[in-house]
């Protein structure tokens, strides 16, 4: 039901207000049940505007979230999220890049969002270099290489960021997200990476369930640990670097809808990843919901919303989970 909410609530709301009726009325028509009582205009925001706009959230309010499970049970660290091999950096260093050299600071160029998706798996690929080569690598050296390849593309995109002045503010819109330029092209570009590396983390649910006692003890029961743990991150990685280099970074989704989801149905991850699924997607939309109407006609960054809403939702968290251990 909270998904439909989402549906209904992206189509409906807006600063050019249509009845929720009529909406669904709409959505009836294409199906062949009755006709249309929208206008011309009416039916150019719902399929043109909002409806990307829609697809597109859901899309990366799943991907995050299945990213941010996956991460958290891959690493066995709660505090783990999307961004945590370098995703983030490395974007944010693509788009910068972009912005700054190729658009001279005053536009956003058209391939922001390649360069941003070359950035990002870039990082990845350099933070799996460096933390162990490959399938040598183990959970704990991967997060350090990350902070440190983070920390170190963190500081070449503040020096392309101070050489133009003009850049600042677009790069911080970029960085802070948003799904005000989405588009069916955005939709049809970012689809095929979410769809199958979404299938591949909440398929390998199971054998997050059977890392979470440990490498060691998940060896002696047939589980190719290292092999996992490559497939698994690589999907996550590449899934979320599709998402961010079409909407910017928005944080706390992937760290806040696993807790929530656990919470609900416990720890394992068989049914937490696909349940994160459906909460990331309805969390996402109601977010770009209140972020595009709170101040309409202007619009708030995605990510600021994220994160007003995000902070306390996970501070909530932590004090439960810490209630529960007294």
């Amino acid at each position: 039901m909270g998904l439909l909410g989402a549906v209904i609530c992206g189509l409906a709301v807006g600063p050019t207000p249509i009845g929720v009726g009529r909406v669904l009325g709409d959505l009836a028509s294409h199906v062949g049940l009755g006709h249309t009582t929208l206008s011309s205009l009416q039916s150019t925001v719902i399929w043109q505007l909002r409806a990307p706009r829609l697809v597109l959230g859901l899309v990366a309010g799943a991907m995050l979230s299945v990213a941010g499970g996956t991460y958290q049970g891959v690493f066995r660290n709660p505090l783990a999220d999307p961004y945590l091999l370098g995703v983030a950096a490395g974007a944010g260093l693509g788009a910068t890049f972009a912005i700054v050299d190729v658009g001279a600071g005053l536009s956003t160029p058209a391939w922001t969002p390649l360069l941003a998706f070359v950035g990002a798996m870039g990082a990845v690929a350099l933070t799996w270099l460096v933390g162990g080569r490959g399938l040598r690598s183990n959970a704990s050296s991967l997060i350090l290489a990350g902070v440190a390849v983070s920390s170190l593309l963190t500081s070449l995109q503040t020096f392309l960021q101070q050489s133009s002045s003009t850049s600042i503010a677009r790069v911080y819109i970029w960085l802070l997200g948003s799904l005000a330029s989405s588009s069916w092209n955005s939709v049809t570009m970012v689809l095929p990476y979410v769809v199958v590396c979404t299938v591949i983390c909440v398929l390998a649910g199971g054998a997050l369930d059977v890392m979470s006692v440990g490498d060691d003890e998940s060896r002696t029961l047939g589980l190719p640990v290292r092999r996992v743990r490559l497939i698994v991150i690589g999907a996550s990685s590449l899934g979320t670097a599709a998402i961010v280099s079409a909407v910017g970074l928005i944080g706390f989704v992937g760290i806040i809808v696993p807790h929530i989801v656990r919470l609900l149905v416990g720890t394992s991850y068989r049914r937490l990843l696909q349940i994160s699924v459906i909460f990331g997607a309805a969390f996402l939309v109601y977010a770009d919901t209140i972020a595009r109407t709170v101040m309409a006609p202007s619009e708030l960054p995605l990510g600021v919303v994220t994160a007003l809403v995000g902070a306390p939702v996970f501070v909530t968290i932590l004090s439960l989970r810490r209630g529960d251990r007294r």
